[in-house]
Order: C-alpha cells, then sequence, then structure tokens
C-alpha cells in the first residue's frame, strides 16, 4: 500500500492510500458528465465511499459488472479520506440477483443500507463488523428469508447505534423477566404487568409481539436457519418499530418511504379481493 498525500483548499492535507484490497456492496450508481460515473460502495475496511469510475460508456470498459447495485466482492483501487477514491480491478464478483429482480426485495434491501448509513459511522462500521451483518442481512434476503423480518432485526440492533437503548430483556422498573410486558417509550423499554399502571399510554402490545420484539433484538443473523412470523405479528412489529423511530430516534429514512407505499397496495389488494 502507498500512501500519498495532497493539499487542498483551505490548506487541508488529503490522504490517497493506494493499492488497498477490500470487500464491497455496491450501493447506488449515478452519471457524472458523459461517459464517467460516481459509486457508492459500502465496504468492509472504510465504511461508505464513493468511487470515480472514468469510461463507464467507452467500448471494452472492463468493470461494467462490477459496479452494478447489489453486487459484491473483492476491489482494488485507491482510498481517499477526502473527496473521491477510486477502482483499479476487481475479483470474485457476483450479485444478489434476487434482489436485483424483485422490486419489493429491492426495497428492502435499499432501505437496511440507508438506515445504516444514518446509523453508523465508518469507525463503527469497521470495528462493530457491521459490514459482515449487512451483508449477511442481504444474503438472507436474496435467500428467500422474510424480507421484513430481516429488516427488523437490523432495525431494532441498530437503535443503539442512534442512542437509544431501549431495555427488553427485563422490566425497567423491577427487572422481572417472567410476567406479561408491554413497551412503554417513557420509559425505554418493557414494562411488566405490576407496572403497566404507571404509563398509560404505553403502546399495548400483544404478547406475541412483546416476544418477537425481545427476540430480534438478540438474534445473529450467522445462526439464523429459519423463521416465520404470523402476518398480524408483522404488521404489529412494523407500527411498533415505526413508533420508536418516529418518536425517540427521530428520522425517517426516503427509502422507508417506498415500502410504506408497498404496504398500503398490499393491504388495499386484500381488502379488495
Amino acid at each position: 500500500m502507498i500512501l500519498l498525500f495532497f493539499e487542498i483548499f483551505g490548506g487541508k492535507k488529503m490522504v490517497l492510500q493506494q493499492g488497498v484490497e477490500f470487500l464491497g456492496i455496491v450501493v447506488s450508481r449515478k452519471d457524472y458528465k458523459e461517459r464517467d460515473m460516481l459509486v457508492k460502495i459500502l465496504t468492509d475496511k472504510y465504511g461508505f465511499k464513493t468511487f470515480f469510475v472514468r469510461g463507464v460508456r467507452k467500448r471494452g470498459f472492463k468493470l461494467g459488472a462490477a459496479i452494478l447495485p447489489f453486487t459484491h466482492g473483492t476491489y482494488l483501487g485507491s482510498i481517499s479520506d477526502e473527496g473521491l477514491s477510486f477502482i483499479t480491478t476487481t475479483r470474485d464478483i457476483s450479485q444478489y440477483q434476487q434482489i436485483t429482480q424483485d422490486i419489493e426485495l429491492n426495497a428492502y434491501a435499499s432501505y437496511i443500507l440507508s438506515l445504516v448509513e444514518r446509523a453508523l459511522t465508518t469507525e463503527d462500521l469497521v470495528n462493530l463488523s457491521w459490514f459482515l451483518r449487512v451483508k449477511k442481512a442481504l444474503e438472507l434476503i436474496d435467500e428467500g428469508f422474510d424480507p421484513a423480518i430481516i429488516t427488523n432485526i437490523i432495525e431494532i440492533q441498530l437503535l443503539t447505534s442512534f442512542g437509544v437503548r431501549p431495555r427488553l430483556e427485563s422490566c425497567v422498573i423491577c427487572q422481572n423477566t417472567e410476567r406479561l410486558f408491554d413497551y412503554s417509550e417513557s420509559y425505554g423499554g418493557l414494562l411488566c404487568q405490576q407496572h403497566w399502571h404507571l404509563d398509560p399510554h404505553r403502546l399495548h402490545l400483544d404478547q406475541r409481539t412483546v416476544y418477537y420484539l425481545r427476540l430480534l433484538s438478540v438474534v445473529d443473523l450467522e445462526r439464523l436457519n429459519s423463521i416465520k412470523v404470523k402476518d398480524q405479528t408483522k404488521a404489529n412489529l412494523r407500527k411498533t418499530l415505526d413508533e420508536i423511530y418516529e418518536h425517540q430516534v427521530g428520522i425517517y429514512v426516503p427509502a422507508k418511504k417506498f415500502l410504506d407505499q408497498m404496504s398500503s397496495w398490499d393491504q388495499f389488494f386484500k381488502d379488495n379481493k
């Protein structure tokens, strides 16, 4: 690896690491001028980086398959700490085929990547192994696992990175782990039945939803073999997490809008069968 130092506007120095190898997942790309592209890639070592790719529309361009959205593999190039990075070559390139071809799976995968980008610093992505977690989530969705549940797992487990640490292992008041529970936004976690009176505005969740809320907060995607959740419970989980993200996290990722629209369409078709 070669380090090059450049002085840019305002006397600030830019570091360009040449000849570095990294794993990557292509997030998006957009045209730049007539023949070039800017390609955003989630990398295992440097977080989200934007790469300048020259001559995309020239005859004989060799990186075409490697910069398609939802492509993943090993990349070699130059990484800039400020500004654009560059790709030299690639190997072991493949694409999440089902995600690419299915508009619903595509929407879930795009939302996961957008949410991760909002939640995590580059240091967290690298040190907390979130790249591998995201890669596994996309693999599971591509293999046919329920995309809504995989997305819920990511959403719940990202809450800590947003500064929200809901207590889901026990009652926030008495630490009981065995009674009936409900979620309280005011208390930041679960209240057992004995303490429900403390928050009349608790979410009034059914126990199956509470069970899955607790389970998904600790499940290891690498060890997930199968998971099936009833449609009503999935709807309740979606509503619960929407409440938490709206009122406690306070963000709304634009990619979520399309998911919400698809949910509305599904409900419309069910109601009009």
